[in-house]
């Protein structure tokens, strides 16, 4: 395997070259040693990984209140940060092949944004990702700059572009069941073929092995093999 920094974030790819590519999106904490691991073991899988870093512009990410640190972000740049993160490995690295996407929290929820919005993306999978801005960590009684919010995630969902499988747990804190029954019901129209899949039992950040809290590995287990199946149906095609 081969390890690299781009300007655009971390890229783990296969020896050989030739391989499909995903663009992992990291968590509202960045592309942290966690993040890395992720897009080692994709890449130990067959894909050539770029780790996009959504913060490298910033001058200083110091995350106090990971709600108001999210709520101030640029949605449209986020989205333009990934089409210019398609583009680089459609380019380079997974050049000819067919590339997709995987984020986890905030990064699932931009996972969710891209599929309804990004060009040349060929699957998507949303971990746990933020879906409203009506409640939760989202919202704000003042309200959300609409330049930078334009539309909750949720809203996107009809606009759906590639195939989506997405993960929930049903006792997550940040998404409650009927945000995740709204995103079913909004995905069924959406054209494209979506999987929404809910764990019983299971919070937030089920994925993460660096938090004993969250962490639950047989269903991380589970969810990681379906992913890689999916990635591989899609995007080895």
């Amino acid at each position: 395997m081969q390890e690299s920094s781009t300007e655009l974030g971390y890229l783990a790819r296969p020896q050989e070259a030739g391989s499909p590519g995903v663009v992992l999106i990291h968590d509202v904490w960045g592309v942290s040693e966690h993040t890395r691991d992720l897009a080692r073991r994709l890449a130990s899988e067959g894909f050539a990984v770029l780790a996009i870093d959504l913060y490298r512009r910033e001058a200083e990410v110091k995350i106090d209140n990971p709600g108001a640190w999210m709520r101030s972000l640029s949605d449209p740049q986020a989205l333009e940060d990934l089409q210019a993160g398609i583009d680089f490995l459609r380019a380079g690295p997974a050049a000819g092949r067919k590339v997709g996407m995987v984020g986890f929290c905030m990064g699932g929820m931009y996972a969710l944004m891209a599929a309804c919005s990004c060009r040349d993306l060929a699957a998507s999978v949303p971990f746990y990702g933020l879906l409203s801005h009506s409640h939760g960590i989202l919202f704000d009684e003042a309200g959300l700059d609409p330049a930078k919010k334009p539309r909750a995630p949720l809203d996107y969902a009809p606009d759906l572009r590639c195939p989506l499988l997405a993960f929930f747990g049903d006792r997550d804190e940040f998404v409650p069941m009927d945000d995740v029954r709204s995103l079913e019901a909004r995905l069924a129209d959406a054209g494209p073929p979506a999987e929404v899949v809910v764990y019983p039992e299971v919070g937030h950040a089920f994925l993460n092995d660096t938090r004993p809290d969250a962490f639950r590995p047989a269903e991380a287990a589970e969810a990681w093999g379906r992913m890689l199946r999916f990635l591989r149906d899609a995007l080895e095609g």
